[in-house]
């Protein structure tokens, strides 16, 4: 049995292939290498105090990360209305957010969400009690991100109301589409909220990965923004992340601060230290940093490479269609462009568990299995009806 991604039927083991980010040829979770060698000096330094974190988390790492986000020079950190808590991961910084926006935000009845693929976001709000509204940019049809749908969602949403943006780097939208929709969301009094899951895993670059948000603060807005700093680092079970706030101002930043600060007592008291100071060692260093920045470069030319290869292979097997969108899509995730029957094939037939979308991590494929894998594919556009 060759399982490959989530969505394992019942009886098989539910594999975390889909959550991690990047996989080697070895078919191990990819960690930075920079990572390893501060792992190791970490456990052997003798000054370390487990005592428990300040409240709102490592001081030195909100700072890093903020300047990771916008770089050091952001007006938002210069002018000091950029702040952050330390949270458990994607999933507590979306929590913290939306008791956040039930309490302080009681005009907005409704979150609408837009990302490349349905994100578990939604039942966070929906468990505070807000209506939840989810679009995919995915266009199935044309096999392509459609970078229209943000703008029509804006367009249709009621004013007042909070607009998640999944990995704003997959939308596709070039900088006079990107300024259209900040005219309606102005015009309409719609707040953003971005997730950011994995700096520098799209592109390689985290400045340009993180360039969208960098608009926005020149632009003058406020914003939240989930910060997931596990994936790009490799450091995947200490679920590091952060909720980041750019306010209006100083005064502003400190009092949503403050209020985020006594709900995160409440639901985890201290966020864990070890993932936030293994990332703080590493960003605080600029040669470290530098090292950190070339293994992201290095990963995502790797993953571009098995996506060439994919496609390559599927082209000399004669596989109906084409398969460009396969080296168009960044990131380490996205979609092979199957339709259900074709996913049910690869399941039932050949064993490789996919999710029903084809939305896979692409570097699970390696030498190993990609010729079994695109064989797989071709038999199954081909032995199965289109719709």
């Amino acid at each position: 049995t060759l399982s490959v991604f989530a969505d394992v039927p019942v009886g098989h083991k539910l594999e975390s292939r889909l959550l991690t980010a990047c996989m080697t040829d070895e078919n191990l979770p990819w960690i930075s290498p920079v990572v390893h060698k501060i792992c190791l000096q970490t456990v052997q330094d003798p000054s370390l105090i487990y005592e428990y974190l300040p409240d709102p988390g490592l001081k030195s790492f909100i700072q890093a990360s903020l300047e990771l986000l916008f770089g050091k020079h952001s007006p938002a950190i210069v002018e000091n209305r950029a702040g952050g808590v330390h949270t458990i991961g994607e999933s507590g910084a979306f929590r913290l957010a939306a008791q956040f926006f039930r309490l302080w935000h009681r005009d907005a009845s409704t979150v609408c969400i837009v990302s490349c693929q349905k994100e578990s976001h939604g039942l966070v709000f929906q468990d505070m009690g807000f209506e939840v509204c989810e679009y995919c940019i995915w266009d199935p049809k044309k096999r392509r991100m459609d970078s229209n749908v943000i703008l029509k969602v804006a367009e249709q949403m009621p004013s007042g109301c909070i607009l998640v943006i999944g990995n704003p780097i997959d939308c596709r939208l070039t900088q006079s589409q990107w300024a259209k929709l900040m005219s309606i969301m102005k015009s309409k009094q719609i707040f953003p909220f971005f997730d950011i899951p994995c700096q520098g895993l799209s592109t390689g670059d985290p400045e340009e990965d993180a360039g969208v948000l960098r608009y926005f603060v020149s632009s003058g807005f406020e914003f939240f923004c989930s910060q997931f700093l596990s994936r790009n680092f490799g450091v995947y079970d200490e679920v590091v992340g952060i909720l980041v706030v750019v306010a209006r101002n100083n005064e502003q930043l400190l009092c949503v601060l403050s209020q985020l600060l006594s709900y995160a007592q409440a639901l985890w008291l201290n966020p864990p230290s070890r993932g936030s100071r293994i990332i703080t060692t590493i960003l605080c260093n600029p040669t470290l940093q530098e090292e950190w920045n070339l293994s992201l470069k290095v990963a995502v030319e790797n993953m571009m490479l098995i996506k060439e290869k994919v496609k390559e292979k599927l082209r000399l097997l004669g596989t109906p269609g084409s398969w460009n969108h396969i080296t168009e899509q960044m990131g380490t995730h996205g979609y092979l462009g199957l339709n259900y029957q074709q996913v049910q094939y690869l399941i039932k037939k050949k064993h490789i568990y996919i999710p029903r979308n084809g939305y896979i991590n692409f570097t699970c494929i390696n030498a190993s299995n990609i010729d079994y894998i695109t064989q797989s594919i071709s038999e199954a556009v081909l032995f199965t009806k289109d719709s």
